[in-house]
């Protein structure tokens, strides 16, 4: 009797389950950003929720969390009711900040990845007044003056300092970084010449390049932007074995139910298939990436050791 009741409800469950996903999205979803309006996690985010809700049958409303390098963002989605109505979008952060803060969630075991949404790549521009006109004139200079060379980023722990630190840690050179409040003033102060060089977001400092305003040596990716085909990668430049590429990713409480993850991740790759959005995203520097949620967590696991040994060997820190 036990059996078969244990059967019974095991049935109702899944059948339940099956129903709901069947009518799923019956309100509208809640996609949290753990970051401010206005940076690249927020663009991601809104240059695709009106396809993928097209795509989903429903509504997606963006609600920015921001906090403690996105972790509290990301933790209101992990102790979230796990019925698809609360889901979240995160950077190469979620790999990064394990090894950086005293976690509030366990990145694999409290959160369900529903797919990979794009990359953007990075870019390593000088001051106008450096001599250094290629990356292994960079090098070069770093290696004949070590610790005179200043690097300025959007603050400890972001991805313009894990940038950085991986250049400095292939090239074996020592360049002093310099943290400030935002990529922004970052930028500012690099075409002002206060830092040397720096790691931003391809898509916000191609204007200050075009302009002249700045100097790139290289993408961070594995291959050139379509924002600036003429400037080449890092590892063409002459530091071969370099490649940051900042990813994003979406994701819902780990009980999620699979049908609807499954609901999720379907309509979500659709939304990316759309020729338009391809076209609005690539104009703003990210390149789509759609996966399966098991291609989404494997690439979190792979991530999460290579930045744990990064971040120990060179002693970086969150503060």
């Amino acid at each position: 009797m036990n059996r078969r009741a244990l059967a019974a409800c095991l049935a109702a469950f899944v059948l339940g389950t099956s129903a709901h996903a069947q009518t799923y999205p019956e309100r509208p979803i809640r996609l949290v950003v753990p970051y401010a309006p206005g940076g690249s996690a927020d663009i991601a985010a809104r240059l695709i929720n009106d396809e993928w809700g097209r795509a989903l049958g429903g509504t997606i409303v963006i609600e920015n969390k921001a906090g403690a390098g996105g972790n509290i963002g990301v933790d209101s989605v992990a102790k979230a009711t796990p019925d698809g109505y609360t889901i979240g979008l995160q950077t190469v952060s979620l790999a990064i900040n394990p090894a950086l803060y005293k976690m509030p969630y366990d990145t694999l075991k409290d959160l369900a990845p529903i797919g990979m949404v794009a990359s953007s790549q990075h870019v390593l521009v000088v001051t106008n007044g450096l001599p250094a006109k290629d990356v292994k004139e960079l090098i070069a200079k770093a290696k004949a003056e070590p610790g005179k060379l200043t690097y300025g980023s959007a603050g400890s722990g972001s991805t313009f300092h894990m940038a950085a630190e991986l250049f400095k840690a292939v090239s074996n050179t020592a360049i002093v970084h310099v943290p400030y409040r935002g990529g922004g003033p970052a930028m500012v102060d690099t075409i002002a010449g206060q830092v040397d060089m720096s790691f931003p977001v391809l898509s916000a400092a191609a204007p200050q390049i075009q302009g002249g305003k700045l100097r790139a040596l290289g993408v961070t990716g594995p291959k050139r932007s379509a924002l600036l085909p003429n400037v080449p990668t890092i590892a063409e430049g002459g530091l071969p074995g370099y490649s940051f590429e900042t990813w994003f990713i979406v994701f819902a409480p780990a009980a999620t139910p699979a049908p609807i993850l499954s609901k999720l991740n379907e309509s979500l790759n659709k939304a990316l298939a759309s020729p338009t959005l391809g076209q609005r995203m690539t104009k703003e520097g990210f390149d789509p990436t759609p996966s399966t949620p098991a291609e989404a967590r494997a690439r979190v696991e792979r991530e999460l050791p290579q930045w744990a040994k990064l971040i120990k060997e060179r002693g970086i820190t969150a503060e």
